[in-house]
């Protein structure tokens, strides 16, 4: 099961044991999992085929939309075929090379997504501040900059991570108590010292999640700085609409992050540990499958968008 790698005792492989204490309910709490991982594939899939193929919904607010669903179901497909493999068929061994993989891609589409959430603030900052200016400001060249910086930024500072938990030892066994493959989670396994490891993870947690926030906190006070000075309740309300899809995303996504992230370091000892691992995967599921129904419940032109696909040409002729 051990290898020997230079002076580190690395396993062959890992053992997920899913969600510690409720191993006799493994099956039940799979089926609310499976459902939101189908809404969120069926969804997400459809909003980005809807964004590609409806010209009127080719405009900046809406690619950013298809990158926020692309990331969402990229996100939540590394984890849940996998937990459903543990929680139906037991099946918990995972490859070491395997996990750091997985580990890798959770933590950067996190990142990603919160970037992409953090850009899409700034997109409706632009179109209510500056909305003769708009189209000039959100080229598709710009877009596709803001994007690739986006991913870039996720991707140098996850990539650490693994040669962080890679060079630890682990000598007390192999048995992570997690659905997925999560940083702390697999160095809290290891016999060394992962002081370095939640070090630089509260590091990464403020350079990505702090920064994008008070992003979206200066954007969204300089739109209701803008709203506010409009003379007309209606044009203050319709402007503002515009961004209630985006605050519903924002409140969805952080919300369970924040529950994670303080609870493992300020209130862990409080709370059962399975809460913690529940509540982690509802972080990586409730956004993937709740913001293809927010963006379609609250946006007019994907709610017609979806119309006119699912009607065809009996839209044109009523």
């Amino acid at each position: 099961m051990f290898r020997i790698n230079s002076s580190s005792l690395i396993p062959g492989f890992f053992i997920l044991n899913g969600v510690p204490g409720l191993e006799d309910t493994h099956v039940w709490i799979s089926l609310p999992f499976c459902l939101m991982y189908i809404v969120a594939v069926v969804g997400n899939c459809g909003l980005i085929y809807l964004i590609g193929h409806e010209e009127a919904l080719h405009r900046p607010m809406y690619y950013f939309l298809a990158l926020l669903s692309f990331t969402d179901v990229t996100l939540c497909t590394t984890t849940v075929p996998n937990m459903l493999c543990i929680f139906w068929f037991n099946l918990k061994e995972i490859n070491v090379n395997a996990c750091l993989a997985q580990m890798f891609f959770v933590h950067m589409l996190t990142g990603m997504e919160s970037g992409v959430l953090m850009l899409m603030a700034l997109d409706r900052y632009v179109a209510i501040c500056y909305p003769l200016r708009y189209a000039t400001i959100l080229t598709n060249t710009v877009i596709a900059k803001a994007g690739l910086a986006t991913f870039l930024r996720s991707v140098m500072l996850i990539i650490p991570f693994i040669f962080l938990t890679k060079r630890l030892p682990y000598c007390q066994g192999n048995f992570i108590p997690h659905t997925y493959c999560d940083h702390m989670s697999v160095a809290k396994v290891s016999c060394g010292n992962v002081r370095i490891n939640a070090v630089y993870g509260l590091m990464v947690a403020l350079l990505i999640g702090v920064f994008d926030i008070c992003c979206i906190s200066v954007s969204y006070t300089m739109i209701l700085r803008a709203v506010i000075s409009l003379s007309s309740a209606e044009a203050r309300h319709k402007a503002f609409s515009t961004c209630t899809s985006h605050i519903c995303a924002i409140v969805i996504t952080y919300v369970p992050a924040f529950f994670t992230f303080f609870t493992h370091r300020f209130g862990g000892h409080n709370i059962p540990h399975h809460i913690h691992i529940i509540v982690a995967n509802l972080y990586l599921l409730l956004p993937p499958a709740m913001n293809p129904i927010v963006y379609g419940v609250k946006t007019k032109q994907i709610r017609e968008a979806v119309i006119k696909f699912l009607l065809g040409d009996k839209v044109g002729s009523t």
